[in-house]
């Protein structure tokens, strides 16, 4: 029923996460009677993507590359930030959990992304996660707390519990973050993982 180009383009659409077929033809039909501009724009941005945002550096967070430099690295904002308390690095698996905890506001430390968590179904294992560059940083900043903020899943705990492992011999506090009944939740639809880690993380009225 649709033309060839506005199909592919909607399968295109459809591969992005939470999109579905009826969503991606929404949008591909929404550019096609909208301003041409917003099409042309949309695909100049998503062309130099990849050529202006890049992982970190230093932490692997998302950063803009300086297109005054030679180089293709980049730093990242948080990293730049002489404000925050280099002492205190906070290891998420991903550059999305980042940007939650960067929501809070409570996070005055820095950050570093391991990109990918233990998955024996997936074939990750301990020499795939960046180990040597994690301690490097912790040891020539300096840091004296780490914070395991992996999610509260099997894949997450199985990498806290291994980061605790090769992080004890440095001497350095290691914290793992708490989890529990989401505010609002009811208790009888908490799952066992969920409502074990908010009993032993309980805290004194």
């Amino acid at each position: 029923m649709l033309p060839e180009s506005v199909a592919k383009l909607g399968k295109l659409f459809s591969r992005l996460p939470g999109v579905g077929e009826k969503t991606a033809a929404r949008y591909v039909l929404h550019l096609l009677t909208s301003d041409p501009e917003i099409s042309r724009t949309l695909g100049e941005e998503l062309l130099q993507l990849h050529a202006r945002v890049r992982p970190c550096v230093r932490c692997g967070n998302l950063a803009e590359r300086d297109a005054n430099s030679a180089s293709a690295d980049a730093v990242c904002d948080i990293c730049r930030d002489n404000k925050r308390d280099g002492h205190m690095l906070c290891v998420v698996g991903r550059v999305h959990d980042l940007f939650a905890i960067e929501r809070t506001g409570t996070m005055r430390g820095r950050y570093f992304v391991l990109g990918k968590l233990l998955s024996p179904l997936e074939g990750i294992g301990p020499d795939d996660l960046p180990m040597m560059r994690l301690i490097s940083r912790i040891r020539e900043e300096g840091v004296t707390e780490v914070i395991l903020a992996t999610p509260p899943s099997v894949d997450g705990e199985a990498t806290a519990l291994f980061l605790k492992r090769e992080l004890g011999p440095l001497g350095i506090a290691v914290s793992r973050i708490a989890s529990g009944v989401p505010h609002g939740g009811d208790l009888e639809y908490t799952d066992p993982i969920t409502m074990s880690r908010a009993l032993a993380g309980r805290q004194k009225l």
